[in-house]
Parts: C-alpha cells; structure tokens; sequence
C-alpha cells in the first residue's frame, strides 16, 4: 500500500497537548522565529545598503519584495503539493538548512544583484517552511483545537521581534549589517539537523481518527476542488489584502522611524521589535483562547473576530504614520502591533479546515502564494516607487504618505473574512464528506 493509501491505524479518541504534540509545536515555533528573522532583517538594513551599494528606494523596494516572493510563492505551491503526499519533516528541515546557509551567503553579497539572487534562493528555502509546518499541526491537533495551536505557532513572528530583531540590530550597529546576516543564519543549519532527528512525521488524519482515502494525483483537481470553494475564495482575498499590509509595513516601517522621526538603527530595533513583539504575541494569543473557547454553535464567529481585528488595523495604521508627537504614534502603532497579527492562527486553521485532508499543506500554499506575490512582491514595491516620485515635493516625509496603503488593506481584508465566515459552516462539511 502506497503512502498516499494508508490510513491511521490509532483508535479512540485523539489527544491534542501530549509531551510529543507541545515539542512538534514548540520546534516548528522555532524554525518560523528563523523563517520570519532571516527575511525580516533586510529591511533593518536598507538604509545602510542603500547607501553602500548607491541604489534607489525603487530598487530597495524590488529587492526586499519581488526577489524574495518570486520563488517564496511560485515554489510554495509545489512543494505543498509534494507535502501532502511525502514526508513533510524531511521537506521542512532540508529547507531550513538552505534558507539559513542563503542567509549567512547574504553577509558576502558585493553588489544589489548579488543581494537579489540570495533573496531568490532564500525565499525558494523559506518555501519549505509555513505549509508543510501547518499541515504537521493539522493532523496533531484536532479541529476545534487548531486555532489557539496555529495562534501559538504564530507567535513565531512576535518572539523574533522582541528577542532577536534587537540583538541583529545591535550587531549591525557595532559590527555591519553583513555580519548581522551571518549570525541570523549560522544557528538554521544545527536546528535544521536537530529537527529532523527528533521530531516524528503525524499519521495523516490521525487528528480526525479518519482514514485517508487516495486523493488525485493531478494537483489541478486538488485545486479545481479549493477554488470551487466559496470561502476559501474570500479566504485568499483577505489573505492577500493583509499580505499587502504585513509586507509592506516590515519592509519599511525602519526606514520610515528614521526619516521622519530622525531614529538610529539601534533604536528603531530596540523600539519597534519589543513594541510590536509583546503586543502582537498578546493579541494572538488573546484571539486564539477567545477563538479556541467558541462552541460549536458559533463556528462562524471563529473567522469573524480575525475580521474585526484587520478592520481596526485600517485606523491604528493613520494613527501611526500621520501622528505628529512620539505618544500619537506610538500608540498608534502599539494598537496596530496588537490587532495586525490576530487573523493569522484563526484564517491558516480555518482554510485547512474546508480543505480535504491531502489538500490542507496546498490549500495553505496557495494562500500564501496570493498573500506573498500581490502582498510581499507589490507593496513594498509600490511604496518604494511612491517614494521617489513624491520626494522631490516632500523630501524625507514622503514615505510617510506612501505607506498609507497599509491603512487601508487591512479593511479591505476585513471585509473578505467577514463574508468568509458567512459559508464556513457548510463548506467544512463538505471537506469531511467528499
């Protein structure tokens, strides 16, 4: 019998939170603090790039997106794909051991080409990493428990922030960004080799206690089956919206601290990692227990709170770029560090959730691909581009109005998700029955 045919062979009742369920969890947590580390670093360092290498922000802003998502979301599908039938821990610590050596290789880079192609081939390793890692949680975690195990492992973002964005720009303030990239990547490759030796690979659908029928091996019926599915659609559009807004607000949000509010490096990392860190890990957290306590009569709601968090992104966002004195920004972007991140757990649980067992890393994917090539290749893209066009009228505050396409993406994802929530109900049963 193939790997695609077998079924699990437990019996009884699943177990979410045993010994072997937290350490899957807590390790998978580790590698995304990496994954989101290892990308998150450039953008501390444009400004310093930027005037080594004599590069436009336009540049910057193709650099720090569209290299990086190009083969991030093209190869995600793929791979996903390849996911949902092979060994998922093998695929995950393979890529994380070449993500992490592409970024130590960054620290070399002479010129932006060279920067460029590093990005293609860290993203092309970063692949690896969120579909196949959601999908292992999928089948450790039963349904109505996912969402607070996704919102943990979501919290990946926020502990890279708090704990290691200040000490890479520390290290880039004392010894150069270069080696701020060689010590972001170096410990990738141990817990690479550490993961694939002492994490197992789940039985599929061992968190159902259902067995796994063969499913096409053409990957277009696996998508023909997901975009036929109408909240998956909206899914995939307020996933991109808030891509928009994530991405772009990661990419430039240092350099807009420095030119409008005349901060170091130092104290945009020492400020903006803890600030956004602490009250993201909060937010998450606080929406994945409210999430996670939510009875069976009120399903829906479990996407509709993740829309009330992005719609109030919109106003934190103004509140942030257009606040003149340091307590209105701040508090502006302590509310939008609190809500941004909120959807990620719930949405990620909720769109494995209408797609069939074998389709769940896929499913993932193809979210991200939206999410990182509309979101992560165009919005820091157009905010660089913005930036050029309107400096010689606003000089250094220019980007404090390019950037107000991240107040209102996130509304926008609001919305998608709301009317998401109006068909999730019957579309996560019919996942179970097809």
């Amino acid at each position: 019998m193939s790997d695609i045919e077998k079924a699990p062979t437990h019996v009884g009742a699943h177990k979410d939170w045993t010994p072997n369920a937290a350490y899957t969890l807590g390790f998978l947590c580790l590698i995304s603090v990496f994954n989101y580390l290892d990308r998150s670093i450039l953008g501390l360092a444009l400004p310093l790039i930027k005037a080594e290498m004599q590069v436009s922000d336009a540049a910057l802003g193709l650099v720090s997106g569209l290299a990086f998502v190009f083969f991030y979301a093209i190869l995600g599908v793929p791979i996903a794909w390849a996911a949902d039938r092979w060994n998922r821990r093998n695929i995950i610590a393979i890529g994380f051991a070449f993500w992490s050596a592409m970024t130590v290789l960054t620290g070399f880079v002479g010129n932006i080409w060279q920067l460029a192609m590093t990005r293609f081939l860290m993203g092309a390793g970063e692949a690896t990493g969120l579909a196949p890692s959601n999908s292992i949680l999928s089948d450790t975690f039963r349904a109505e428990r996912r969402p607070l195990a996704l919102a943990i492992f979501g919290l990946a973002s926020s502990i890279a922030f708090v704990i290691l964005f200040p000490i890479a720009g520390w290290i880039a303030e004392h010894y150069g960004w270069r080696t701020m990239f060689m010590c972001a990547g170096a410990p990738g490759v141990f817990f690479a080799l550490v993961f694939y030796l002492t994490v197992k690979e789940p039985e599929r659908g061992a968190a159902e206690n259902a067995p796994v029928r063969k499913m096409p091996e053409n990957i277009g019926a696996s998508l023909g089956y997901l975009l036929k599915t109408r909240t998956y659609i909206f899914l995939l559009a307020g996933a991109t919206f808030m891509g928009a807004n994530v991405f772009a607000a990661g990419a430039w949000t240092p350099t807009f601290l420095a030119r409008v509010h005349d901060m170091s490096m130092a104290e945009v990392a020492a400020s903006i990692g803890p600030i956004r860190g602490l009250l993201g890990a909060l937010g998450v957290l606080l929406g994945g227990v409210m999430i996670d306590r939510l009875g069976p009569r009120h399903t829906s709601w479990r996407i509709k709170i993740p829309a009330i968090a992005c719609a109030l992104a919109g106003p934190s966002e103004a509140l942030f770029l257009l606040g003149e004195t340091q307590t209105v920004w701040l508090l502006g972007f302590a509310a939008t560090s609190f809500v941004t991140l909120i959807h990620q757990g719930p949405i990620f649980a909720a769109t494995m959730n209408v797609a069939r067992i074998r389709m769940r890393a896929l499913s993932v994917a193809v979210l991200v691909f939206c999410a990182s090539l509309l979101g992560q290749a165009v919005g820091p893209l157009v905010v660089g581009v913005l930036n050029d066009v309107l400096e010689p009228q606003l000089g250094q505050t220019a980007i404090r109005y390019s950037l107000l396409i991240i107040a209102v993406t996130p509304v926008c994802a609001g919305l998608c998700f709301w009317l998401a929530s109006l068909s999730y109900e019957r579309d996560m049963a019919r996942a179970i029955e097809d």
